[in-house]
């Protein structure tokens, strides 16, 4: 094992001091002489960037090249970040505890917005210019992917490339592209330009924003002729024939998801209009059942794992699940292997399929009704009724669980204080179902109903893109309504409320909907001390405001205003699969209050077929 880059002294006084060195099961090892050397980001705490599949997956496609190292880096918590400025120590790579600055790509997942103070923690700490337009070949190429890169305008300064679409598809081309540039010796500009030129990637310093007085966008144009117009997203079309890790890394210390992941499809069919993900992983593309058991086999004896666990964002919709959970039973269940089926529909079929693979003493169900009344739940296109969610609690309760999980959204478009209440109505109808569906003698104990709510975020190539957003009040006085009501309800005592902060909402929906000038306010705030803003424990709204003052950015201007359909969006240069033709519809459908069947049910002609495969093609030949 190569020498560690922190001393022991550092390692015994700083909290899980095994996040920083390496050496962990399946671990790839290269000789990195020679080599492109790859450093691969996730740009939040250890255990959480090692729950990550995407990252996996990644890892596993770049050390598949003969010519690539790729290596990982995580965050350091704030206990290491304080002792690796006083003592000038450079933030370094797991596997060979190398300096990132050396490297040659420094690569970025960008998972969720309020992670964006510490991607320049990563830079500042790697000792890489935070502005791309400063950095020279002495600096890596930073390059920015994942589900916030649809937005990269509020971090676009501070990246040299951004990856657009699903990672498997054209790293190759542009790790080439890499090669014969340096071989040729031209300028990094030089090969900016020529990496713009692979589809799919973004190169922010070759493009121009201007605005109108009102603050709009008037213009974003590219500068120079290598640059395309519009950037399109790249998918992969056959998810059983590509790149995914048999031998992933298995840490020393418990991450989030500790467990075999299986992916068994990407994308969904259901639509709901305040979804990113439904309609940015679109369409909606199954593995082949006979390739996902093969990989269980080889991913369980590679990493000793105890859980294996269902990927989707919809399992309820994958059409060989009860195939695949059959197989898993008879295969594993015997020797102690739990089966986790995360994001499952409370039906029928997925009732019976979780009634085989848990212990119902000891878990709880997890309905996400999203919305309190029906109204607001066919203006959001939930594609479930009434009848639908309290059949489905009945079912559960007639199977043994007593208690129960619901997520809701609060500030949606349209909403209503009616809308509002009926979240307390629904959660004690779910509760007087316990009590009319199982006889008193087969109660296991009495009924727990969870109830949270989160705050509504508009995000880019959703139908509700141009919608308004709430202040910071008007969000506490929806949760008071919710909790007024929930104390009316004669089964109050059995129904728990929480909410999200109203105060982390409001900034996520700047950073989802902002353009370049909000740089600006990150670096202020990263520069006043705002790092780890996904962790309550760290997060201090007041930077942020402080940061609006001192920058004299209107934080209002981003969050409050419903868009016309009309305005030249910050992320309008995307071609993300979906037009925004269709996304104009849907968003007056909504207005309409009116439900789009799923994509299995009929077409709605959203764009995603130009992709050649998926749902769209299913039965046709």
């Amino acid at each position: 094992m190569n020498n560690l880059a922190l001393s022991d002294e550092i390692l015994l006084k700083i909290e899980k001091p095994v996040r920083y060195i390496g050496n962990e099961v399946n671990m790839v090892r290269k000789d990195p002489e020679g080599k492109i050397r790859f450093a691969m980001c996730f740009p939040d705490v250890y255990e959480i960037g090692m729950s990550h599949l995407g990252m996996k997956i990644i890892y596993d496609q770049m050390n598949r090249r003969d010519d690539v190292y790729c290596e990982r880096v995580f965050s350091p918590w704030v206990d290491l970040d304080k002792v690796m400025r006083e003592e000038n120590i450079p933030l370094f790579a797991l596997e060979s505890q190398d300096p990132v600055f050396m490297f040659d790509f420094l690569a970025v997942t960008i998972q969720y917005e309020m992670c964006y103070t510490n991607i320049l923690q990563v830079l500042d700490l790697s000792h890489i210019p935070l502005h791309a337009g400063e950095r020279t070949w002495d600096d890596p190429i930073v390059i920015g992917g994942g589900p916030c890169t649809y937005n990269p305008e509020p971090i676009a300064e501070f990246f040299d490339i951004f990856y657009i679409g699903e990672g498997e598809t054209v790293y190759r081309e542009l790790l080439d592209v890499y090669k014969d540039s340096r071989q040729k010796g031209e300028d990094r500009l030089t090969f900016l330009k020529r990496a713009s030129g692979v589809e799919g990637l973004y190169v922010p310093l070759l493009y121009d924003v201007t605005y109108h007085e009102d603050g709009t966008i008037a213009s974003m144009e590219p500068n120079c002729k290598e640059a395309p117009n519009r950037v399109k997203k790249q998918v992969v079309t056959d998810l059983s024939d590509t790149y995914y890790p048999s031998k992933p890394l298995v840490p020393y210390i418990r991450a989030t998801q500790d467990r075999v992941v299986l992916e068994i499809q990407r994308g969904c069919i259901r639509g709901c209009r305040f979804c990113q993900a439904g309609m940015l992983y679109r369409p909606t593309r199954e593995k082949d059942v006979e390739v996902l058991k093969e990989y269980a086999y080889k991913m369980l004896k590679n990493t000793g794992h105890e859980e294996i666990s269902l990927s989707s964002l919809s399992s309820s919709d994958y059409s060989h699940l009860r195939e695949l959970v059959m197989f898993l039973i008879e295969n594993f269940k015997s020797q102690g292997i739990n089966i986790s089926l995360p994001s499952l529909r409370i039906d029928a079929f997925s009732l019976d399929v979780m009634g085989q693979v848990q212990d119902i003493r000891k878990s709880s169900l997890t309905f996400a009704p999203e919305a309190g009344s029906q109204r607001m739940r066919n203006v959001i296109n939930k594609g479930l009724t009434e009848d639908d969610i309290l059949g489905g609690a009945g079912q559960a309760f007639d199977g043994g669980w007593n208690k129960v999980k619901l997520y809701f959204m609060l500030g949606l478009p349209t909403e209503t204080e009616d809308d509002m209440k009926g979240i307390a109505h629904l959660a004690q109808k779910i509760a007087e179902t316990y009590y009319e569906e199982v006889p008193k003698e087969k109660r296991n104990g009495k009924v727990q109903v969870n109830v949270s709510t989160s705050f509504f975020v508009p995000k880019p190539f959703t139908p509700f893109q141009w919608a308004g957003m709430y202040r910071e009040e008007d969000f506490v006085e929806k949760a008071k309504v919710v909790k007024s009501e929930i104390r009316a309800q004669l089964n109050q005592r059995s129904i728990r409320y929480s909410w999200h902060e109203p105060d982390v909402t409001i900034l996520e929906g700047f950073l989802a909907r902002g353009d370049r000038r909000c740089s600006k306010v990150i670096l202020r705030a990263y520069e006043k001390g705002a790092i780890y803003d996904a962790w309550s424990e760290s997060f201090d709204y007041n930077i942020w405001k402080e940061s609006f003052a001192e920058t004299n950015t209107d934080i209002d201007f981003y969050t409050l205003r419903e868009r016309s359909t009309d305005e030249i969006l910050p992320w309008d240069f995307i071609d993300a699969g979906v037009t925004k033709k269709f996304l104009i519809h849907e968003w007056e459908q909504a207005k309409k209050e009116t439900v789009t069947p799923n994509c299995r049910q009929k077409c709605s002609g959203c764009g995603a077929m130009r992709y050649g495969g998926g749902v769209c093609y299913e039965g046709k030949n």
